[in-house]
């Protein structure tokens, strides 16, 4: 349930109307904008008196229910886009904010070399992965600790902010004590576990879709990190498992449009991933700024013949610069975006 409080209600009023949701067996969870509260109930209960009760109550504007089953990241329950606020940068504001950098933290100077490269070329957040899922075993699974020592001294180095991936429950507090946004991969999308404690890490999340996953399963997953008390969540369309194989994955890129049309939380496009070759990942940036990411994620290595993973699919120094570069027109035109849909609707 939604329940939208009168203008200017006072915090008695406010607790008076959680008290009698908390008497129906819901639980609570509330966005306090500057003039209005709205408040969401979730749980199960006797949904009919509950909403009549609360509609009666004199503070309360409006109570209604939430259709979708994904109630808090739904835009059921909240209109305006969801700002994620990274050392200075906005995701999901008025910026479009790229994160870039190689797959694996490898050594310092590559991560150094790295974060100089992608802040040159306008990127605000440097990603670089400490842990590393691989599919085989003996394959280069990260520095762990010494990567995000790394990190760190590279964000130090650039003012860039830092994303990098967690993979166990038991390494949150460590992750997060070194990152400022932690990325979750494609394969723990549903590691239910990683996602409650997530709810509690008090860090913004870049929750990647699975590879056989729908949209659906994404936000529901991403429901159980707000659901635990973290709505700094953010959606990454990275490329979904189909029958295609001139790809790595199938880029899902009408995923982005239903994702914005669902939910309020920001939408970030992984190219690399989605493609597996360096080649497409510009022509794919471009498709993300024209249906409406909020962002992007990108793979960039000084020198990708020589990654320790991921090399066909980073691209190098200067073909991430003129990306950027190629992406400036098209960002222009997505920073018109209020305005044109207001000429739309004029016409």
């Amino acid at each position: 349930m939604i329940i939208s409080m009168k203008l200017h209600s006072t915090k008695e009023e406010i607790a008076q109307v959680k008290a009698r949701i908390e008497e129906f067996g819901y639980k609570v969870h509330s966005i306090e904008g500057e003039e209005r509260v709205v408040i969401g109930a979730v749980g199960v209960g006797d949904v009919t008196n509950c909403l009549e009760s609360l509609e009666a109550m004199p503070q309360v504007e409006k109570a209604v229910r939430i259709s979708a089953p994904y109630k808090f990241v739904s835009k059921e329950f909240r209109q305006a886009k969801t700002e994620i606020k990274v050392r200075g940068t906005v995701i999901g504001g008025d910026e479009f904010v790229v994160m870039a950098g190689p797959c694996s933290v490898e050594n310092e100077k590559q991560i150094l070399e790295s974060a100089e490269i992608v802040a040159r070329a306008g990127a605000k957040i440097l990603r670089g992965g400490a842990f590393k899922p691989r599919t085989s075993p003996y394959d280069f699974q990260g520095l762990e600790l010494e990567g995000l020592k790394l990190l760190d001294k590279a964000r130090r180095a650039t003012g860039l902010g830092i994303i990098t991936e967690v993979m166990s429950d038991r390494d949150v507090p460590m992750v997060a004590e070194y990152a400022d946004i932690l990325q979750i991969g494609a394969r723990n999308m549903q590691n239910f576990s990683l996602l409650k404690t997530l709810g509690q890490c008090g860090r913004p999340i870049l929750l990647k879709r699975g590879m056989s996953s729908t949209v659906k399963e994404l936000l529901m997953s991403a429901e159980y990190i707000v659901a635990h008390g973290n709505p700094q969540v953010m959606l990454c369309e990275r490329g979904i498992r189909t029958f295609e194989t001139v790809t790595r994955n199938t880029c899902d890129i009408a995923a982005v449009a239903a994702l914005n049309e669902l939910t309020h939380l920001p939408v970030i496009l992984d190219p690399s991933h989605a493609t597996g070759k360096r080649s497409l990942v510009p022509a794919l940036s471009r498709a993300a700024v024209a249906i409406g990411a909020d962002g992007l994620i990108v793979e960039v290595h000084p020198n990708p013949e020589k990654a320790m993973s991921d090399g066909a699919q980073s691209l190098d120094p200067k073909q991430f610069a003129q990306m950027m570069e190629d992406l400036k027109p098209y960002i222009e035109l997505w920073k018109r975006r209020p305005e044109l849909a207001a000429q739309h609707v004029a016409v």
